[in-house]
């Protein structure tokens, strides 16, 4: 059928009241999949969260139901429950009715919240095929259900959305329910998500829900939160039984920030507090109705915890009012601004003594390692959408700038024992960083690709290999030159390349930035690879397709093997997650096994005790001797150059082990056990093990 011309008045729907929600669910929760159904829950307990922020209420429990239904209890001051003046009716019905109503607009409920828009609780019930909401109030516990959003009740006891539902016709009824103890107050809210609304596969992920508890005990400190999944789904915590969580941290942020970082620490968890006025022109409606535009006196408050570690990546989370803004904001944009200049103004005030050149500072440099959680405060910010990414209130970026860069200044300046050494390790990271950046720039407009036909600036130790072919290229990382002798009769110099390194390079867990380039072996070893270092490293500019750790197999080649995991996990982890890293598998026996006549006798190598017993066993019960004593390898160099291509370095029957980023993770905390600078977590290790250590195998 075709378009009309014929365009009137006629021809517009107007939606009214909760049909407007349930007809464009996608304008008020972004989607109707997973993610709009758990952004309706957020919705719910970010209202019972916003009476923990105001002082009322110190616990939130969450619980999902094997129905699918969820239940979020507070002990908040509960939804008033008397008539509003203007629409006649109670408060929990405007609340749960009417779109842009609530306490968040005249600022005498709530200071700072997270909910703005007073759409939350009504988008939840319109998308809800029932909800059922109790308060307890002045001893009194309250009830009221909904359909679809509108108001009535469920006959029969069963709580199910099918059950059958009379509406209020004449005037709704806020029933009295049950007796509430003298002074206990709350809401309970319990609603099942309307399944025509939302797609089949929509559910509410526990991962996410228990991410966001967290991060809300942490920013509220004192508040408990409880999470108990009843749905006893495939895969989740809860899949042989109902599973609940506790979630409270009294010491706020600076818990956060520990929790965040991963890394050693450089600094302490330094807080930052501070706050501002600004004036704010807001439409205000007056006693006629009418909007006027008023000038008002806003009071932004700004809370900051940062530290930061030995690594290079940064983790900045960033919040207004406890609501989560992934994408930044005005807040941030001043946070890194004061950042950035309180750093350049200290550095070139001491850029004799920390040797910084005439070069300035970046970002990047100075957020290397950071680990920070800005928090602001302030009544009715104004946000990018209802879902409060980007933090838009323009003055928010002076006041946080003029906080930071004032603390900070204050606390780099100090002249106390503690904040001064401390101020000293991290302004040497941060020249650190910005020389290596600068470096790394020099060489990538400088490098190409050099093999052993053409002139190089590459270390003399490097044997190279003659292939252009990066995917098919090898560099073998030997330990010592007699190692080295061996394996460049055993490599292939085709594709293989072989660099030795002395012994234990340095511990680059404990070494600042400048040591670490500094050392010899680890600059040669990142100038090998090619790709640069940290920040600046370029997997796409990686010399070689693997890089294979060849230690010998004692503890020592373990040692030396867990130093060279710590340098790629901490300066080139690309390599590490793109699967480019391995460890070399040599044997520790080979068994030499007698065949009878003039067939030549057979070689049989083992890679552990208990392997070598088997093999000895398995001889043993075929009647097949072998030659005593059995070789041991105490080394590589111990091998010749064919044992070693045959065992480790030929593709065709060597085993390779590929690192993966959780076994770097795990060599670096073993690490940091055993080699960091915290001594009493290394004592308790070795006190607990004591018992298990048997004394024949010390070499004494």
């Amino acid at each position: 059928m075709a378009p009309s011309s014929d365009y009137t008045a006629r021809h517009l729907s107007v939606l009214e009241g909760l049909e407007a929600v349930r007809k464009r669910p996608g304008m008020y929760i972004g989607s109707t999949d997973s993610r709009g159904l758990m952004h309706c829950l957020w919705e719910i307990i970010d209202n019972s969260v916003d009476e923990a922020l105001a002082g009322f209420g110190q616990n939130i429990n969450v619980i999902l139901h094997p129905d699918g239904s969820v239940e979020i209890h507070d002990d908040g001051r509960g939804i008033p429950v008397d008539t509003e003046p203007k629409t006649g009716l109670t408060g929990v019905e405007v609340v749960f009715t009417k779109l842009h109503a609530g306490g968040k607009f005249g600022g005498g409920s709530y200071t700072a919240s997270g909910g703005l828009h007073g759409v939350g609780a009504s988008v939840v019930n319109a998308l809800s095929a029932r909800l059922d909401v109790q308060v307890d109030r002045g001893g009194k516990t309250y009830g009221m259900s909904f359909r679809h959003g509108e108001p009535g009740r469920f006959v029969g006891g069963r709580p199910a959305p099918d059950a059958d539902f009379e509406p209020f016709l004449d005037s709704s009824a806020l029933e009295v329910v049950g007796k509430a103890k003298r002074g206990v107050t709350g809401t309970r809210i319990r609603y099942w998500a309307d399944r025509q609304i939302f797609t089949p596969d929509a559910k509410f992920s526990y991962e996410e829900l228990q991410k966001r508890a967290r991060q809300t005990s942490f920013l509220v400190p004192g508040l408990r939160i409880v999470l108990r999944d009843e749905r006893g789904l495939p895969g989740t915590p809860g899949e042989n039984g109902p599973f609940e969580e506790v979630f409270q941290h009294d010491g706020g942020i600076s818990e956060f920030v520990d929790f965040l970082a991963s890394d050693s620490a450089v600094t302490d968890i330094w807080r930052i507090h501070g706050s501002g006025t600004f004036k704010e022109s807001v439409p205000v409606l007056d006693e006629h109705g009418r909007s006027r535009i008023t000038d008002v006196e806003r009071v932004c408050e700004v809370d900051i915890a940062l530290r930061w570690g030995i690594g290079y990546e940064t983790s900045l989370r960033s919040f207004v009012n406890i609501i989560s803004t992934p994408k930044g904001g005005t807040h941030q944009t001043g946070f890194e601004q004061a950042l950035l200049k309180t750093f350049r103004k200290v550095v070139e005030a001491n850029a004799r003594k920390l040797k910084a050149g005439s070069d300035k500072l970046e970002k990047d440099d100075v957020t290397a390692g950071l680990t920070a959680v800005l928090t602001v405060r302030l009544a009715e910010p104004q946000f990018e959408g209802q879902t409060k990414e980007i933090l838009g209130t323009s003055a928010v970026r002076q006041i946080v700038a003029r906080v930071v860069e004032k603390e900070l200044t204050a606390r780099l300046n100090s002249a106390a024992r503690g904040d001064k050494a401390q101020s000293a390790l991290l302004l040497e990271k941060v020249v650190s960083e910005m020389k290596s950046r600068v470096s790394a720039r020099v060489h990538k407009e400088t490098q190409r690709r050099k093999n052993a036909l053409e002139t190089s600036s590459l270390p003399t130790k490097l044997a190279d290999c003659r292939s252009d072919d990066v995917a098919r290229s090898e560099l073998f990382i030997v330990e010592g030159d007699s190692a080295l002798g061996t394996a460049k009769l055993a490599r292939s110099s085709d594709f293989q390349a072989l660099l030795p390194i002395r012994g234990k390079i340095l511990n680059v867990q404990k070494a600042s930035v400048g040591d670490m380039l500094s050392n010899a072996e680890c600059a040669a070893l990142i100038q090998v690879v090619g790709a640069g270092s940290g920040r600046s490293f370029d997997l796409s500019a990686a010399r070689y397709g693997k890089v294979i750790l060849m230690t010998d197999a004692d503890v020592d080649g373990a040692h030396i093997r867990t130093l060279l995991l710590t340098l790629f996990f901490r300066y080139m982890r690309p390599m590490v997650e793109a699967g480019r890293v391995y460890a070399a598998v040599p044997p520790l026996h080979r068994v030499e096994v007698v065949n009878p006549g003039a067939k030549a006798n057979e070689m049989v190598y083992t890679y552990s005790e208990a392997e070598l017993r088997r093999v000895l066993k398995d001889l043993e019960d075929t009647g097949r001797k072998y030659k005593e004593p059995i070789q041991r390898y105490k080394g590589l160099g111990e091998m010749d150059a064919e044992q070693l291509a045959e065992t480790t370095m030929d593709p065709r029957h060597r085993t390779l082990r590929r690192v993966n980023i959780a076994d770097a993770e795990h060599a670096e905390r073993i690490f940091d056990l055993l080699m960091g600078s915290d001594v009493a977590p290394r004592k308790e290790f070795i006190v607990s093990g004591a018992e298990l250590l048997d004394r024949e195998r010390i070499d004494a």
